[in-house]
């Protein structure tokens, strides 16, 4: 992992001859690549609505910062893997790494089925944390890849839209077949097939580093860059980067609440499992169809305004919620939660594609997803700590203050890394 520049290239054999960078000119990969998105995105949607009702009624978890632990198992397994992962693909390939995360995924379900108590689901989220890591990563950089410098944001956003799109679907299939069965195994046989199917998609994808290497020729020479560099760069050293993982630490703090205690505050207030079903669904339905226009947005009007305004949309979303509100304003809310979320999500990841050279961007992306899912743990552990002494909806409003801090912090220090 030392050297993760230029050189690093050479340790993938792809040949550069008939290499074309664009949407059009790579639409068969590049539309493979999104429906392999969709299915890890369904992966983890499948969870969404179903496992802390688990936790609570069938594993009869009263301590909130007990519950989600599969939500910091997940997030700390998934950062890791991120940073391992971007380092790792300009050495070994993407491809290889897209393959080998579905080979963690595929047991995920079968251990939550087979649960005969809450440290395999911690156990198995840590194994479903590695296919995401690996496999969403991966779909990510090898679309930027193909596509080039000119349609970034459009290029993200159809990948944000698949995967997300699919959470929500996911989450509302999940629902509705624990409502006319059980909670397990009906709904995570569902995933085993899914896993199984985004294996198989995945051997039929191709290398993509060459597309890389050809858009590091166009651009001026740089230095080769160190893992450690990168990953300084990453956290503090360059201005745009570091604010956006900054912001994306604090996105997925809040949906980890959004996961973890929003169905369980759902449940408190009298709502059944099927309208908790609509309401987990909803936002990352509405999530995922946003990303498809926001991404292609950002690529006209530029990044800054559109991070900063979704992360100020969240924090009304997340404020709202905390007043537990009736069924349809709970729906709205989490609407408007979805969309705070597509107009940052894709478009954080444009400014880290926008700064990082083709050379070191695998590594970077990798370095940003990193401090993103970190959020995930940090989300765990204050919600779960605020949950026990304040209750659910004192949690949920703490979350909506940090985000409203992020926000602001993002509009000081993220400049404008696209001009329009």
């Amino acid at each position: 992992m030392a050297d993760c520049g230029v050189g690093a290239f050479s340790l993938v054999v792809a040949s550069d001859a008939g290499i074309r960078l664009g949407l059009r000119a790579n639409w068969r990969q590049f539309a493979l690549l999104v429906v392999v998105n969709a299915f890890v995105g369904a992966m983890v949607g499948l969870e969404r609505a179903i496992l802390p009702v688990l936790g609570e009624q069938e594993f009869g978890l009263a301590s909130r910062a007990a519950l989600l632990t599969f939500i910091a198992s997940f997030g700390a397994s998934k950062a890791v893997t991120n940073l391992a992962a971007g380092a790792l693909a300009d050495r070994v390939g993407r491809r290889r790494l897209l393959i080998a995360g579905w080979l963690f995924g595929v047991p995920v379900p079968v251990l939550i089925i087979l649960a005969p108590g809450w440290e395999w689901v911690v156990a198995a989220n840590l194994l479903l944390g590695v296919n995401q890591g690996l496999c969403w990563s991966m779909t990510v950089i090898m679309k930027v890849d193909l596509v080039g410098p000119a349609r970034r944001g459009l290029a993200l956003g159809i990948n944000e839209f698949a995967g997300y799109l699919a959470v929500g679907i996911a989450a509302f299939a999940g629902s509705e077949l624990a409502v006319a069965t059980a909670l397990r195994p009906q709904p995570f046989l569902l995933g085993l097939a899914i896993a199984i199917a985004g294996l198989l998609l995945s051997l039929a994808t191709r290398e993509s580093v060459a597309h890389a290497r050809a858009e590091a020729r166009d651009r001026p020479a740089q230095p080769s860059r160190s893992f450690r560099d990168v990953l300084i760069r990453t956290t503090w050293r360059d201005r745009a980067l570091s604010a956006a993982s900054q912001a994306g630490l604090v996105n997925n703090l809040n949906d980890g609440v959004a996961w973890g205690l929003l169905p369980l505050l759902f449940l408190a207030s009298g709502r059944d499992l099927q309208q908790v079903g609509v309401l987990a669904g909803a936002y990352p339905a509405v999530w995922g169809v946003a990303q498809l226009p926001t991404g292609a947005i950002s690529d006209v009007l530029g990044r800054r305004w559109l991070i900063v305004g979704g992360m100020f949309v969240q924090a009304a979303a997340l404020g709202l919620l905390a007043t537990v509100p009736d069924f349809w304003t709970s729906l709205v809310a989490m609407a408007a939660l979805g969309l705070g979320t597509a107009l940052v999500y894709p478009t954080l990841l444009a400014v880290v594609s926008d700064v990082a050279d083709p050379r070191w961007r695998a590594t970077a992306t990798g370095a940003y997803r990193f401090w993103r899912d970190a959020g995930y743990v940090i989300g765990a552990l204050v919600a779960g700590f605020v949950a026990d002494r304040l209750g659910l909806s004192s949690a949920v409003g703490v979350v909506a203050a940090l985000t409203l801090a992020s926000g602001l912090l993002t509009l000081a220090r993220l400049p404008e890394t696209r001009t329009p």
